[in-house]
This record gives structure tokens, sequence and C-alpha cells, in this order.
């Protein structure tokens, strides 16, 4: 459903309490702590929080397809961030996507998400960012977009072809108590259609709830491919168990399903990891009902063979190796040591397996690309992870090789690894 008047979304945030009377209430530590949580089920941090940067003051540079855009400072200072919003303002901004003056915002903020927030969930939130989190003085940096494109008023025009017209969360009174808590995370808070559904060519998403086309069908970010997690059974989740799905969001890590990375392992340490299981699987009940988007290929989850390189190569002279052997030989100097030289990871599941490995067996190799060159690094409920970078270590026609290896041993053979001219791009994009 679109907008069809900009005022109307607005009308029901009118129910809120009015600002005078909020103002003038005592802080109420429960309503703090449950705001506390619901920033972290929201991962308001993920984007308001920049590297090395304070808590939720912003400056978080963001690709679009027009330009950089850095995310806004949303602590409480009076002059630099949100300390004058009242909690009306604070509830247009998140279910509407207007600033406090009026201006709209851009839709890297998932406000089409946030509109389905209760006005209790809403009232939390201001709650804990009025009172829980550290006022910064940081101003806000203003986009790197060039005139034309970077006039507010079209966003207007976006809003109103592409936004939820309704706010408020309604309950599907034919699915379970779980399930609407799982739909209300999914499909509002956690926001998790902003990265796992494909985008229009106005740049909005194609779906925001289950039955729409394409919904969580998965898509390209940032040099990332977030994957399909519809019911699809080859391409999605509908081969899970719930219990691999809650140990999924919990830890990153499922042995022989996936391994989480990138801006999926920065949403695992930073906000799902956090959450009561009660809701990681109301998450995974959800998730389990959305209905199947299939694609071309076979079943990413079941690909790749058991690698012999070891005893094949031994006692052969470089000299004599054939070209497809540098890769070999790359994986077994740089990654056999962790993922084993068959391939098999270890024993205890730390370091995962590489055959049927969800990475290696997708059309998608964005993301190998992205771990073999720059690793992981993130901290779980048990530790830090990591995986070491190569970036620095291999060139672009060895990571060309190591990649190709990789693929042709443990996931889709027909897939297309990148060339050393792709990987040389990618890096001189990266500085």
């Amino acid at each position: 459903m679109t907008r069809f008047a900009k005022w109307s979304s607005v009308l029901p945030t009118l129910a809120l309490a009015a600002t005078t009377a909020y103002a003038q209430q005592p802080v109420d530590d429960a309503q703090v702590e449950k705001g506390a949580y619901l920033a972290k089920a929201g991962d308001c941090t993920a984007c308001h929080t920049a590297p090395e940067g304070e808590p939720f003051a912003g400056g978080l540079p963001m690709s679009t397809p027009v330009g950089t855009i850095y995310s806004t400072n949303i602590t409480p200072d009076k002059e630099t961030g949100i300390g004058r919003y009242t909690v009306e303002d604070f509830a247009n901004a998140l279910r509407n996507g207007e600033a406090r003056d009026g201006h709209q915002l851009y839709p890297a903020m998932p406000y089409p998400s946030f509109s389905t927030l209760t006005d209790e969930d809403v009232e939390a939130l201001y709650a804990y960012f009025q009172h829980g989190v550290e006022p910064v003085a940081k101003e806000n940096r203003d986009s790197d977009i060039s005139w034309p494109l970077n006039m507010r008023w079209p966003l207007n025009i976006w809003a109103w072809v592409f936004a939820p017209d309704e706010v408020g969360f309604t309950p599907d009174a034919s699915q379970s108590d779980e399930w609407n808590r799982g739909a209300y995370l999914v499909e509002g808070l956690g926001h998790c259609g902003t990265c796992h559904t494909p985008r229009g060519i106005a740049f909005q998403e194609k779906g925001y709830e289950a039955g729409d086309e394409d919904y969580l069908a998965g898509a390209e970010l940032d040099g990332w491919y977030a994957f399909n997690i519809t019911s699809d059974e080859d391409h999605g989740v509908g081969d899970w168990s719930d219990e691999q799905l809650v140990t999924y969001l919990e830890s990153g890590s499922v042995p022989g399903k996936a391994q989480a990375a990138g801006p999926m392992g920065e949403a695992i340490e930073h906000s799902l990891r956090f959450l009561k299981r009660d809701d990681l699987q109301a998450i995974a009940t959800y998730l389990k009902s959305v209905p199947a988007v299939s694609e071309a290929g076979p079943s990413r989850f079941t690909q790749g063979q058991p690698a012999d390189d070891v005893a094949r190569l031994r006692g052969v002279d470089l000299t004599e190796d054939a070209p497809q052997d540098q890769g070999a030989r790359l994986y077994l100097g740089a990654c056999a040591s962790c993922h084993g030289a068959s391939g098999q990871g270890s024993q205890d599941g730390h370091y995962p397996p590489l055959i049927n490995n969800s990475v290696m067996g997708s059309t998608h190799l964005g993301n190998l690309t992205q771990v073999v060159l720059h690793g992981i690094q993130r901290e779980t409920n048990d530790g830090e992870l990591l995986m070491p970078a190569l970036d620095q270590d291999i060139s672009n026609d060895e990571a060309a090789s190591l990649m190709a290896y990789l693929v042709e041993q443990f996931g889709y053979p027909d897939a297309e690894a990148p060339s050393a001219e792709r990987i040389a791009e990618l890096r001189e994009a990266e500085h």
C-alpha cells in the first residue's frame, strides 16, 4: 500500500502523549530499559555510530546510487542531536521519515519498515534516546550528492509513492502470537527487508511484508549479497530447522548451513545476539512461513567435494605446476591450516567446512570475494571470531587463482569466479 496523502500517515501520532506532559513525567527506568532493548533489536547503532565514533553520534558514510550520505546524530544533544525532539517529532521521523524541521529523510533510513512500530514501542525508544544515551555535540555532515540531485523535495514524492500509508502493527488473527511477534520484528523493527529484499528502479524495496513479490528474496548490498531468506529449500531457509535458525541468529554460525560476515555479521554482533530467545524463535517461525522465492541453479547448500591436493602436489616441482595448481597451493598455504587440507573444517565447527558451504555454493560470489580479501572480525557471545584478511598479502592474479580454485573445488563449478581485472577494480574502488 502507498501513501495517498502525506498528512494521513501523521494522524496516528496524535494519540501519543503531549510533549509538555511527557517532559514533566519522571524518568521511567523500566521504559528506558525497554527502549534500550528495542534499539538493539532495531540495530540503530549499525548506521548511527561511525567507526571509532561516539555511540549514536552519526557520521557513518553510506553509498547510494547518486552519491554518499552520512547518518545523523541521534543523541539527546539539544543543538546537534535530537534533544529538542518531542515524542511526536520522534514518531514522525521514525514512521514517516520527516525530520523535526520538516525536511524528508533519505530512505536509507528504513522508515517504511518502522512505520509498523506501535505507539508503546515508539515511546520506549524515545525514553531511551532521551534518557539512556549520552549527548554528543557533533554537527551532522551534509551529503556528497551534487546539485540538483541533492534537492530534498523529490524525496516527498518518493515517500508518497512508495512508503506504506498506514502506521502501527495489525496482528494477523489467523496466525499465532509467536508468528505475529516474528512478523513485527522482521517486517518492522528489525527491517530485514532493507538488505534482503531487492530494490526497484527508484531504490524502493519491492515488498515490505510476507506475500509481496520478491520479499526477502535476496539482494546486492555494497559488494555483499544478502541471501534469500524465504522458505525456499534450495536457496532460502526452508530446509533449516527452527533451532538452526535460532543458533545462526545468536552466533552467526551453523556448520553445514552458513557463517555470517559483512553486514549480516555486524547485525548479529550489534543486534541479534542480544535478543531474547523467545524473540529469536518468533523470527524463525515467521521466516519459515514466508512464501518461497526460487532462484536458478542447484541448491547452494549441497555443492563441493573434498580436496586431495596435498597428496597430488606433494613432491611436484613448482615449475611443473599446471596453471590451475597455483590456486590449490595458495589454498594449502593460506587457508588449509584452519579449514583443513580437504576443506572439512575443524572438528569442533569453529572453523567451518568449505564443502556444502552456502557461500561457496552460491552463484553470488561477492561475499566470498569480500571474505578472502578482508577477512572476518566480530564479537560473539563466546568471544572474538577472526579470519585473517589476505588483501595485503596476495596480488590480483593470486586472488583470482585462489577464488577460482575455491569455486571449482568447493562451490558451484558453473559459477563465474571474479577475474584479476575485477578484483583490481574492487580494490581501486575501496581506496
